[in-house]
């Protein structure tokens, strides 16, 4: 591992779970850690932790990704207050367990986990050293189809959107590689993790909190913390991993065109 200090790491979704471990982690290595989250209550408990877990408090910004305006001014903000983001973390996401359409009329899930993140490193792509997109093995599940975000909608299966998202995730990073050679970029598989998803359906987010099969949000949290401090030669630049280490995936989220094709729909639909 590579021992750095006062890099500026900008992670999102860090109110809990893996954002806040990963957090916790990065700051206790002397990394100046930057909290996004939609919630302020929760955003400043998050806060709170890191500053009594490393004797740092850090700085955190509010914005909901359900509102690519929201997005849009926190762009704004972290360029005002950060003249380069060694880390961008895109760690920000959710299941939605029914169908919703976002203000900006797009369906929710894609959104909150891809086009959110999609827009948020676009506007600061110039000040970023490396990204770090928070996928899933779920993406084996995706039906993406670049020419219909909203395709989901029409027969809405939690998951299965969810998945989709995820798919999206990978192939924005692995194309992010290649559009931007100056930036690294990398996604990754967390593990299944004790979170708050499923948070509004009691039974399960008891299951999801107590289960002995799931990982803590430590252990989820490793591999960002690798792949946001490693040697670059020792890295992928573009691939998807698990556990640390590199993993080839299926195609439907390694196809160059496809990974195009999604580009160009995500830019229209942030436009």
């Amino acid at each position: 591992m590579e021992e750095v200090t006062g890099r500026v790491v900008v992670i999102t979704g860090a109110s809990s779970g893996i954002g806040l471990s990963a957090a916790v982690a990065l700051a206790g290595r002397g990394d100046q850690v930057v909290l996004v989250g939609r919630d302020p209550a929760r955003l400043a408990a998050a806060a709170a932790e890191v500053r009594d877990a490393t004797g740092t408090l850090p700085a955190s910004f509010r914005a909901d990704f359900a509102a690519l305006d929201d997005v849009r001014e926190l762009a704004g903000q972290l360029r005002a207050a950060y003249d380069r983001i060694d880390v961008l973390a895109n760690n920000a996401g959710a299941i939605v367990l029914h169908p919703a359409t976002t203000v900006d009329g797009h369906e929710l899930t894609i959104q909150a986990n891809h086009l959110a993140s999609f827009l948020l490193t676009v506007l600061l792509h110039d000040r970023i050293g490396r990204m770090v997109v928070t996928a899933s093995g779920a993406h084996r599940w995706g039906n993406l189809d670049p020419r219909d975000l909203n395709r989901p909608l029409e027969r809405y299966v939690p998951f299965r959107a969810y998945g989709t998202s995820k798919q999206a995730n990978i192939l924005f990073a692995g194309e992010a590689a290649r559009q931007w050679p100056g930036m690294m970029a990398f996604s990754f598989h967390p593990g299944a993790v004790r979170t708050r998803f499923y948070n509004d359906n009691r039974l399960v987010a008891w299951g999801m909190k107590h289960s002995p099969l799931l990982r803590s949000p430590e252990k989820g949290a490793e591999t960002l913390v690798y792949l946001a401090t490693a040697d670059p030669a020792r890295l992928v630049n573009g691939a998807y991993y698990v556990d640390k280490k590199p993993r080839r995936v299926g195609r439907k989220a390694t196809d160059p065109a496809m990974a195009a094709a999604l580009w160009k729909a995500s830019e229209q639909a942030i436009s």
